[in-house]
């Protein structure tokens, strides 16, 4: 059945949608069959069971349903998966990188394989809607399609260089660093998982991957697609446990060359200034947003309130280019907010599993915590135009749910500035576009940025004046939202990245390898 669906992106149309909601249903079934094992850490292809406590998964949906339990790993988990990947590492990378590829493109068929199934789970884990989940695991196979077929154009990146003299002959190559830790975040357990890891071990490194302690089980999924396309054991670890416990120890490991990192921007930092010591290792990283969107009156104000409205509030704002705040010039602020509360209002909200729901719950207490300071702020400092609490009775009261909302505050609250990965928008008019781009390159962050007008000038001057990595002009499917592999490089700048290359772009799997200057004299 699944063969005669084509490929679903998060803002895919054409497709027979009462087919994918029937797969969608199948899967979901065999999903929750499988609801409540326990299961191990594998290292080294082995499954190891720490003593202790295990983590418990639970779903945000409904917090009563018990998932799976994982083993909660510790630094002699750590420290013997860097031991197991350094001596694995050598003969991944001395295959060569053709043969590698045959794996990882094997990897990516298996995800495509399995999609409906690894969807259904994030839906359960996560709280993501059937689009969003679908569009997940699409967009991880062709994250390791898109990265392999950069090596196979780059001819493994071996290249000739200039002789200068008739006796010597002149070679530069890339070559891996050799042991990666990859730390993932909960939003996108697949996508994100599989593009960092993926491009190391594309590169010729082994892996050492944790996934957030909200996904295990997805990031267990991603593990048993390696390990089924053929990624020997000792190449890629699996790796379950407390930040503290395992996540410090990893990138502390004397044994990793390298880390790539998805996550906050303070727990980003504090890896990135301790990771370096005898020499400076790799750390490739992306840090979050506060994305913003400017709205001119030169712009269609429906388009631009209906890509603000699914930007803000899709997978309920944890996104790291969700829009987060929304500047709109002065003379049709009323006219955008009156369609973008209409729109907001609108919003089918529930349990994302099921087919008509768009609008599911945060992912923990904590994210929950973070809604009500923030909701309390703006209802103190400004006024709260939509939401503004969290959604009670029936099924919200089982899960994490917090309602969307939109506040006026004022151009210096805090809530303009820093990152809550909640549902949480803040609106402003502006005098000028001139204001609107001060404004929003005020934050340290730097991820997305987007911008409504159909004035060529302003246009142009948004693109060469905002400080974003990936920016949108009249995107009304999402006025921040929906980078794909080969269309949209993924770019933070400023505290949202850490080497101005961004995964789903042309540069971003060189990061992952070092330079080699080769000369041989032949005479």
């Amino acid at each position: 059945m699944t063969a005669t669906i084509g490929k679903i992106t998060y803002t895919t149309t054409g497709v027979d949608m009462n087919l994918f909601h029937a797969e969608f249903d199948r899967a979901l079934a065999k999903v929750r069959s499988e609801i409540g094992k326990t299961y191990p850490l594998y290292i080294n292809g082995d499954a190891v069971t720490p003593a202790g406590e295990p983590i418990v998964d639970r779903s945000p949906i409904d917090t009563s349903v018990v998932l799976a339990r994982f083993g909660a790993g510790r630094a002699e988990h750590v420290d013997r998966a860097v031991r197991a990947a350094r001596q694995a590492q050598a003969a991944w990378s001395g295959m060569g990188w053709a043969k590698r590829l045959v794996v990882m493109r094997r990897a990516a068929a298996l995800i495509r394989e399995r999609r409906f199934e690894l969807a259904a789970l994030m839906s359960i884990e996560v709280g993501k809607n059937r689009m969003e989940s679908i569009g997940d695991a699409e967009e991880a196979a062709d994250l390791i399609d898109y990265y392999a077929q950069q090596m196979e154009d780059a001819n493994g990146f071996v290249r000739p260089m200039h002789n200068l003299t008739p006796i010597e002959r002149n070679v530069d190559v890339l070559r891996p660093f050799g042991v990666f830790a990859c730390i993932a975040p909960f939003n996108f357990p697949l996508a994100l998982a599989a593009g960092m890891s993926s491009a190391a071990l594309i590169a010729g490194n082994a892996v050492l991957f944790k996934p957030a302690t909200d996904t295990c089980w997805t990031g267990l999924k991603l593990y048993e697609v390696y390990r089924d396309a053929g990624v020997p054991a000792g190449v890629f670890h699996f790796l379950t446990g407390q930040g503290s416990d395992i996540g410090d120890p990893l990138w502390q490991h004397p044994g990793v060359d390298g880390v790539v990192f998805t996550g906050s921007k303070d727990i980003g930092m504090r890896i990135f200034h301790g990771l370096s010591g005898n020499f400076v290792k790799p750390c490739l990283m992306e840090l979050g947003g506060k994305n913003a969107t400017i709205v001119m009156p030169s712009a269609d104000i429906d388009g631009a309130a209906e890509g603000v409205m699914k930007s803000a509030f899709g997978l309920q704002n944890q996104k790291c280019s969700a829009t987060s705040r929304v500047y709109v010039h002065k003379d049709v602020a009323a006219s955008f907010l009156e369609k973008l509360l209409a729109k907001t209002a609108a919003i089918s909200m529930g349990d994302p599993t099921e087919r008509d729901v768009w609008f599911g719950p945060v992912i923990n207490e904590r994210a929950l915590a973070r809604f009500l300071g923030a909701t309390e702020e703006a209802r103190r400092t400004g006024t709260i135009l939509a939401g503004g609490g969290r959604l009670t009775g029936g099924l919200f009261d089982k899960g994490h749910f917090a309602a969307p909302t939109i506040a006026r505050v004022p151009l210096e609250s805090r809530l303009f500035q820093e990152e809550f990965f909640v549902p949480f928008l803040a609106f402003a008019e502006v005098d000028s576009l001139d204001q609107a781009i001060v404004e929003a390159n005020r934050s340290d962050l730097g991820l997305t940025a987007g911008f409504f007008a159909k004035d060529q000038a302003e246009i142009d001057r948004f693109f060469e004046t905002i400080e974003a990595g990936v920016c949108y002009v009249n995107k009304r499917s999402g006025a921040t939202t929906g980078a794909w592999p080969g269309s949209q490089p993924f770019c933070g700048w400023k505290g949202s990245g850490s080497t101005g290359k961004g995964g789903c772009g042309p540069y971003y799997l060189q990061q992952f390898m070092r330079e080699q200057s080769r000369t041989v004299i032949t005479g």
